[in-house]
């Protein structure tokens, strides 16, 4: 080897690290002066330059330089085909150059089927990887461990869990990076589960977990909500000494964060020394999962005074999140204000949580003016506005943005499908219902467990209950969503029996009844006057530790007052937090009280009633009739005045007709409809029918 191509090898070899492709030219061109440098023929020269400019990611340099290679050896195609491999794009020119390399007689060894299994890998091309491993166990390279690391990651990436084990059992000698390999395949492809066993056997074998394996089995325990086997990985982060780098400690404090634990995350996160953004985003996710909105927010003042951190969507997105039960004067409008400051009201992460905090609060037009501000508009933020809308009982918008969203060519998912269909449940709209039937169907979502329980009470409440224990009867393994919603429909047809029925068959599934489970239950023993299996079911939930809320405690006070026991429902309402801010309940009593004629625990009802809110039409209207049922005339004309005092209208009168294009609302006394004239004159023709039917009876 002469002078000047000793000169320009040690050159290459020096600078073998150049990742710019400006630099690794200039040291092409230095080479190129060198007169004699490629007069060599060896390909050892042009084998590091190929090298070079693979490493700055310039594939057409790399090419270029193997194209005009006076000779090449099978290192020369390993690293072509290694640079063709790393990029997606480029996997069928890797496969071109193996072909190449085979007509050319070179043997592939270890190296060249690493790097097919990667591009085979990125490109998830089943058929090169089956070819593969084929081709592997022809030339003998079966047992090389870092072959068989490969094979593993490529059966992972195409989730053949099945192919991934029987290599793994072929490894001899497991190192870490088999381990992490196996580890990865398994939560890449959701089997958190067998991942942490696998990490546990991992500990068992004697392999030293690295970095990465902790990583991945933090991820995993954040996924499960597993907060003792993370506290166990913790242990073993700190027994075995790996570096505590600032990702392993952001895994660590998002894993005691998506598990509850924030006093956890709070002592890992006050351990780093210069936390990054994700730390902060990842603290105050955890925050927000746990409804802590005060220390989220209190954690972003801090955050303010970092001048190292801005916030970014993220930031944001986590904190809104954080603060939904916050009234929105108090935290959420000028987080909003900071949005638009920092100019981020564009962004999709931050819109989302905050229309759903503006509806929460009922401010509608807020909402509406966050989802206009935003442009590019996902399947996530028309799914916020469809669910909100149905929160509010604006069930009219609910499905017209769903089908907007539809015709506007977005993908349909099972949230969006909910949220339209609990809609239209509220909404009582049969037909419509049974189209977002047929679109769940064609979309593939009709499987999807929150679909099913919505299409269930869809039906139910729209008078089809055939169907919904058609759709529930169908249901392989139904949740408890789907559960609650067949026992709802069966409450909403007064089917008291059936639904208890099907409640002890929650029980026996395994399943813990929620507080949804005893509404509709005990809603269903207030229509059927089931007395004392009402009273039984009030003292198991309480038992079972489930939190009586205020719907809970409306049925049963109505379940006491229709059997007439108004001191018992009066009980009940004291025993209550609900009695000093809800309308509700004494309203029931007022209505039992007017039934059974009980003018003295009618008056207290209407006393606390009116304590609450003055201005309560209905308080006042059940009142008057309180007087009327004890032929207190009196009394009626007192409340009467009294309603023409604090001038009191009655709210009119709705109904909904469904047709078969459009829905048609209609209010009492109103002559405004633009098809008014229409509705007059069917009903003259309904008229004439019934005084000709009349008039053919008395024949």
């Amino acid at each position: 080897m002469n002078e000047a191509s000793s000169f320009a090898i040690s050159l290459l070899q020096k600078c073998s690290t150049i990742t710019s492709l400006r630099r690794a030219q200039k040291l092409h061109a230095l080479i190129l002066t060198s007169s004699t440098a490629f007069t060599y023929h060896k390909p050892f020269l042009h084998n590091n330059l190929l090298s070079m400019y693979a490493k700055c990611g310039s594939l057409f340099h790399a090419h270029l330089v193997f194209d005009k290679m006076p000779q090449r050896n099978f290192i020369s195609y390993n690293s072509i085909i290694s640079a063709f491999a790393r990029f997606p794009d480029s996997g069928s020119y890797a496969f071109g150059l193996f072909s190449q390399m085979r007509y050319q007689y070179f043997t592939p060894n270890g190296a060249t089927f690493i790097s097919l299994l990667q591009s085979a890998s990125v490109a998830r091309n089943r058929y090169h990887g089956l070819a593969l491993h084929c081709l592997i166990i022809k030339f003998g390279q079966l047992f090389d461990v870092q072959v068989q690391t490969a094979l593993i990651c490529l059966f992972s990436n195409f989730g053949d869990l099945n192919s991934v084990n029987r290599v793994f059992e072929n490894v001899v000698v497991k190192d870490e990076y088999s381990w992490n390999c196996i580890i990865s395949g398994y939560v890449k492809n959701n089997r958190m589960a067998e991942g942490l066993c696998l990490f546990r056997k991992m500990l068992r074998s004697g392999a030293i977990p690295t970095e990465f394996t902790f990583s991945m089995v933090l991820n995993a325990c954040a996924r499960l909500s597993d907060n003792s086997f993370g506290q166990l990985a913790h242990g073993q982060v700190i027994l075995t000494g790996v570096f505590l780098d600032l990702p392993l400690q952001n895994a660590l404090v998002d894993m005691y964060s998506s598990c509850g634990d924030t006093q956890s995350a709070l002592h890992v996160f006050e351990g780093i020394q210069n936390p990054d953004l994700v730390s902060w985003n990842s603290m105050m996710a955890g925050y927000s999962e746990k409804g802590e909105g005060e220390k989220a927010m209190e954690l972003f003042v801090q955050l303010q005074h970092c001048a190292a951190q801005k916030p970014d969507e993220y930031t944001f997105a986590a904190l809104i999140s954080a603060i939904q039960e916050c009234p929105a004067s108090h935290y959420g409008e000028p987080l909003h204000a900071k949005v638009i400051v920092c100019g981020l009201d564009k962004s999709v992460f931050v819109g989302s949580p905050l229309i759903s905090m503006y509806f929460g609060h009922g401010k509608i037009e807020s909402a509406e003016g966050v989802f206009r501000t935003i442009s590019k508009k996902d399947v996530i933020l028309w799914t916020e506005m469809i669910s909100g809308y149905s929160k509010v009982e604006d069930c009219e918008n609910a499905i017209r943005f769903f089908y907007d969203m539809w015709k506007q060519g977005h993908k349909i998912d099972d949230f969006a499908l909910s949220s339209a269909l609990s809609a239209c449940a509220d909404l009582a709209t049969l037909h419509q219902g049974e189209m977002l039937h047929s679109l769940a169907i064609k979309s593939g979502c009709d499987s999807e467990m929150a679909v099913c329980a919505s299409l269930i009470n869809s039906y139910a409440k729209n008078g089809d209950l055939q169907a919904a224990k058609l759709i529930f009867s169908e249901v392989k393994y139904p949740d408890l969503k789907c559960w609650n919603s067949m026992i709802g429909g069966f409450s909403h047809h007064g089917k008291a029996e059936e639904a208890i029925r099907l409640f002890e068959k929650i029980l026996d599934h395994s399943l813990v009844p929620d507080q949804v489970t005893f509404i509709s239950l005990l809603s269903a023993c207030s229509h059927c006057g089931l007395i004392e299996r009402g009273k039984q079911l009030w003292s198991y939930m309480k038992e079972k530790g489930v939190y009586p809320g205020l719907k809970h405690y409306a049925c049963m006070v109505s379940l006491l007052s229709r059997a007439g026991l108004l001191e018992e429902a009066v009980e009940i309402i004291h025993e209550s937090e609900f009695s000093k801010n809800h309308l509700v309940l004494w309203r029931s009593v007022l209505s039992s009280a007017v039934y059974n004629k009980n003018l003295s625990m009618g008056l207290h009802a209407a006393g606390k009633m009116l304590e609450l809110n003055e201005q309560d039409n209905a308080t006042h209207t059940l009142l008057s009739n309180l007087y009327a049922s004890v032929g207190s005339w009196d009394g009626v004309m007192d409340v009467r005045k009294r309603i023409r005092g604090l001038k009191l209208e009655k709210d009119p009168g709705l109904s909904w007709v469904e047709t078969v294009k459009s829905l048609e609302v209609f209010s009492s006394g109103d002559q405004s409809h633009l098809r008014i004239e229409e509705v007059k004159a069917q009903l003259q023709i309904l008229q004439g029918n019934m005084i000709l039917r009349q008039d053919i009876n008395d024949i």
